[in-house]
């Protein structure tokens, strides 16, 4: 099937009670593995790439072999760039099929980020893309993108009139949470989500989802959560597959590629379908052959 949007799984997602696994891929390797573990478990999900990966696999290539594996899936995907402050990289992606973009404007001055953000959503939209806004950041470095310190912070409602005000799609909210691997236990904001539900209607994202346990992804989302970013979980899947799988191949003596490349696949594919499982959306893209009710993109909700 086509890309779906990624708004109309959100919102899907929130008023169900479960969440969209949004899941930073790495390769057309970890693509297909966590669309696998999408169709096994019935659940939409979210294919994130971040500037990094754009630019490692190149922006042709990946658009399209991320539309090639939407088509021949059986559950919905949409294709979302995840922190980018480069608004050059966001025209890219839109002008080659990207379903949204998360532009990271938390690195300017709230009247720059305000007025960016504006352009960035009325260039999207022109193209039927859809933006998640994020002007106070995350905390954590992610891909080379970000700070691990709060550089910007807001009140909830500020952050609600500005994603109104510029036409935003989805709000990215610091919510307590971080990039990477928590150090220490994070003290997490869901009262912030409720906050910001009773404000807009706009839905809002969890990043930094990596570390978190069932029952705090429940209560986020219990709170109105209908996206949660993973990322450094594929990226552990992901390394202790291959270092697990090549310690194997030094003590035999077999060396076969294509068995490495089960292994990642098989660990990435345990790992997403944990997290799906935990955020309640198995079974949500309906039974096998049926796309479940999110909107392919350019196409009109019934």
């Amino acid at each position: 099937m086509p890309l779906a949007s990624t708004v109309d799984m959100v919102r899907t997602a929130r008023s169900g009670g479960y969440a969209v696994p949004a899941v930073n891929i790495a390769d057309d390797l970890s693509m297909r593995a966590v669309i696998a573990a999408a169709e096994a478990y019935r659940s939409p999900v979210i294919l994130q790439t971040s500037v990094k990966t754009v630019k490692s696999m190149g922006v042709d290539r990946l658009g399209m072999i991320a539309r090639a594996a939407a088509e021949a899936a059986t559950v919905p995907v949409s294709l979302h760039l995840d922190h980018c402050p480069d608004r050059a990289v966001i025209s890219s992606v839109i002008s080659h099929g990207w379903t949204s973009v998360l532009f990271d404007a938390s690195d300017r001055p709230l009247e720059t980020a305000r007025a960016e953000t504006a352009e960035v959503v009325a260039e999207a939209h022109a193209a039927g893309v859809e933006v998640e806004s994020e002007i106070e950041n995350i905390v954590g470095v992610e891909d080379g993108v970000g700070s691990d310190e709060a550089v910007h912070a807001y009140s909830a409602r500020t952050l609600a009139e500005v994603a109104e005000e510029t036409g935003a799609d989805l709000i990215a909210p610091q919510l307590g949470t971080a990039h990477g691997l928590y150090t220490r236990a994070p003290e997490l904001l869901p009262g912030r989500v409720r906050e910001l539900a009773a404000l807009t209607d706009i839905p809002v994202v969890l990043h930094g989802g990596t570390g978190l346990d069932e029952a705090e992804f429940a209560e986020f989302i219990e709170a109105g959560v209908g996206k949660v970013n993973i990322s450094t979980a594929l990226k552990l899947a992901y390394m202790h597959a291959a270092r697990d799988h090549l310690a194997e191949c030094e003590r035999t003596g077999v060396w076969e590629p294509v068995k490495l490349f089960d292994a990642v696949s098989a660990r990435i594919e345990a790992e997403i379908g944990d997290h799906i499982a935990a955020f309640g959306a198995a079974g949500k893209a309906g039974p096998e052959g049926s796309a479940g009710r999110a909107t392919a993109v350019g196409e009109v909700a019934a």
